[in-house]
């Protein structure tokens, strides 16, 4: 049995989210953010020494990071029907966006979320934060133009990968001027799989 320590509104909920699209049996750990802090809680460190989340235990393998998480259950519990293979045309493609969202993607908006902080301390910093922010959102809203999958023509782990980008870009107000990631992230949030994880990991709302 997959065990998926899950913290709440999280990268984890992407893995809750996969294993429902697999229909793979599976079993939460839950583990709440500290009130002030909004920190994982110390507990997620006896699990992994990074103290964070996600984090799956199986077959006595404990995995973390949720792009190698997503990949690992994808390939291995999946038989390949959310991934793509090596030798299809598409792999580089899916590639690239598995590895976009938290190599590039996420990073401005992490760091636009803990300069809010700072006040008019941030101020310098905030010109090149949110050009950065648009310019990754336009090239995912580019991308997307004409097609509803980020790659291989159809749904692959790579958008669940992505739509956790767009997760947290939507909570600070910043898909109003892009047309084609609103419409992918209406259509992913509707999928049956996405509802069947959000009842069981908890309510499930990313802040600005």
């Amino acid at each position: 049995m997959i065990t998926v320590h899950h913290l709440d509104n999280s990268r984890s909920q992407r893995i809750l989210w996969l294993l429902e699209e697999l229909g793979v049996p599976y079993e939460i750990v839950h583990h709440k953010r500290d009130a002030q802090t909004r920190l994982a809680p110390p507990a997620l460190k006896a699990i992994h020494p990074l103290g964070k989340s996600p984090v799956i235990v199986d077959d006595g393998r404990t995995i973390a990071e949720s792009g190698a998480i997503i990949e690992y259950l994808a390939r291995r519990h999946g038989g390949g029907a959310l991934s793509v293979a090596e030798n299809d045309p598409a792999w580089i493609e899916y590639l690239h966006w598995m590895h976009f969202a938290e190599g590039s993607a996420m990073l401005p908006l992490m760091l636009a979320l803990y300069t809010m902080r700072l006040g008019e301390a941030a101020a310098p910093l905030l010109p090149r934060i949110q050009s950065e922010i648009a310019n990754h959102l336009s090239y995912m809203n580019a991308a997307l133009e004409g097609r509803d999958h980020l790659a291989a023509n159809r749904f692959t782990a790579a958008d669940i990968q992505n739509t956790f980008v767009l997760e947290a870009a939507n909570a600070g107000g910043r898909l109003g001027e892009y047309a084609n990631l609103a419409r992918f992230l209406a259509a992913m949030q509707v999928r049956p799989a996405y509802g069947r994880a959000i009842e069981k990991g908890g309510p499930y709302t990313l802040g600005r």
